[in-house]
């Protein structure tokens, strides 16, 4: 079965390619952050929290921002209120969840790029 071609590195001017699944090279894996703070699952970012999430989502269909200034946006993203920094009680604490839209979402974390 043929595979997936390989990405280039997201280091600005790198020509190498990425293992599957990564978007820097091994030269730049380091700035990815999750070598820092763990990856999605790590994070509690798992199946357990994606049953949750499509559950909280199939419940509050619309992104709250967007509903607020009278727009009707599907949400995308659980996003919690109150960032959990790793606190298990906060990141499930549905009252510290609201649905947003990407855009929203971005725009809230400032990681809008």
């Amino acid at each position: 079965m043929p595979q997936k071609p390989r990405r280039p590195c997201r280091y600005p001017g790198c020509p190498e390619f990425c293992e599957q699944g990564q978007v820097f090279c091994k030269d730049h894996i380091m700035w990815s952050g999750d070598h820092l703070r763990g990856g999605a699952a790590a994070r509690g970012y798992d199946a357990k929290w994606r049953a949750a999430r499509a559950l909280f989502l199939k419940q509050h269909p619309l992104c709250v921002f967007c509903s607020a200034e009278g727009k009707v946006v599907p949400a995308t993203i659980v996003d919690h209120i109150i960032p959990h920094r790793g606190d298990q009680q906060l990141f499930w604490d549905q009252d510290n969840w609201q649905p947003l839209c990407k855009s929203c979402h971005d725009k809230k974390t400032g990681s809008g790029l």
